[in-house]
């Protein structure tokens, strides 16, 4: 059976809270795009995402997603123009040989990451997701089998602007069953270790891990990795520039903290490049930057040199976070999965029904494909 359609669509989402959490003085995000200090990245008011349908020529449909969470006007112009044309035609079922054939496509030109892999990403799960409803089997059984049903996952963020507030949060969470948090940090060495006491005092049975947003220097991620060791800090995420592969590497050789890095790569090669090296203890591929197909391939290099995979999960929609945990679902060392409460929310918009949750645990989905359903009519009006 072949592929006949792929329909591309831009959704531009408001969150009844801030997206992302408060900023540093607790007001809400201005309109549009903005930095945010200390993060150098550029942010959206709203959850930004790049929806793509592949259709099959009896009318079976596949959902996939991009991590686009600033214009993803790009992506989609990539799929409409350079992918589609390609993919139309080929096998329903076979989403590996489509994948290769679709990232040779510019590979000579040097785009296999950025723009081009997040498109690619997009179109590979809904290949995976269409291969899946067209055999009634589940993307985790295609993929090998799961060697668990219940994910295992940490809360994302405390969005709140002082540490008693977000002490308090934290408390919170506890009491619906939370056992483990990541704290979105970065605001220098004595803030950031001034938080995790916060956190730590109101919730002493927490296991709390830290995301520096690539803040700090080599000198600075040292004095923060010692001081977090010393509070028996589960792991520290995104510490220095995310191409100082050399940087990292050092800092894994002497902090007693794990390194975990993995959200800006997005091949096999980039992951074989920082795992060789040392220069990480946990990786943390985004399956709607890599597509089901590479997550799976940089798993296996992953798994060559012992090093886990805790997939990253940030402001995908609930396609991305199907795709995320039929992965999770595969991966034999799987510490945890990503849980972005805010996301999970507003990505619940886009389907008949939400993944079950759980404050320590997501359920695999069971359908076929990634196993949820994608509500069409809302997406096509949410994208209008």
């Amino acid at each position: 059976m072949q592929i006949v359609g792929v329909d591309t669509y831009i959704l531009k989402l408001r969150a009844d809270s801030a997206y992302l959490g408060a900023l540093a003085d607790g007001s809400a995000p201005d309109a549009g795009y903005a930095v945010r200090p200390p993060w150098r990245s550029i942010y959206s008011d709203r959850y930004e995402t790049l929806l793509v349908r592949v259709t099959a020529a009896d009318g079976t449909t596949g959902w996939g997603e991009a991590l686009a969470p600033v214009a993803p006007e790009v992506p989609a112009a990539i799929v409409d123009l350079l992918l589609a044309p390609v993919l139309v035609g080929m096998s329903a079922t076979a989403p590996r040989p489509a994948w290769s054939r679709l990232r040779d496509l510019m590979r000579e030109r040097g785009h296999l990451v950025g723009h081009q892999a997040d498109a690619l990403a997009a179109v590979d799960i809904a290949l995976w997701d269409l291969a899946g409803r067209v055999t009634g089997r589940r993307v985790a059984d295609l993929l090998g089998g799961a060697f668990r049903e219940e994910i295992p996952v940490y809360v994302s963020g405390l969005p709140k602007p002082t540490d008693a507030e977000r002490a308090a949060l934290a408390e919170e969470w506890v009491a619906r069953g939370a056992r483990r948090v990541k704290l979105h940090l970065g605001n220098g060495v004595a803030a950031d270790l001034a938080t995790v006491d916060a956190v730590r005092a109101a919730a002493p049975s927490l296991r709390i891990a830290v995301d520096a947003h690539w803040a700090y220097s080599v000198t600075d991620a040292l004095r923060l990795a010692a001081g977090l060791a010393s509070r028996d800090v589960w792991f520290l995420e995104a510490p220095l520039a995310p191409e100082d592969v050399a940087g990292h590497a050092e800092l894994v050789a002497r902090s007693a903290v794990p390194i975990a890095v993995g959200e800006a790569l997005r091949t096999r090669y980039e992951f074989d490049d920082w795992v060789t090296r040392r220069a990480l203890r946990i990786a943390q591929p985004d399956v709607a930057r890599t597509g089901i197909t590479e997550a799976m391939a940089i798993t296996e290099v992953c798994a060559a040199r012992h090093v886990p995979v805790a997939p990253h999960h940030s402001v995908g929609l609930g396609v991305a976070l199907a795709a995320g945990l039929a992965v999770s679902a595969a991966v034999e060392d799987l510490p945890s999965f990503e849980y972005q409460p805010t996301s999970y929310e507003v990505g619940t918009r886009i389907l008949r029904a939400p993944v079950p949750v759980g404050a320590h645990t997501m359920s695999l989905p069971d359908g076929p494909g990634l196993g949820v359903e994608v509500d069409a009519d809302a997406v096509a009006a949410l994208a209008g």
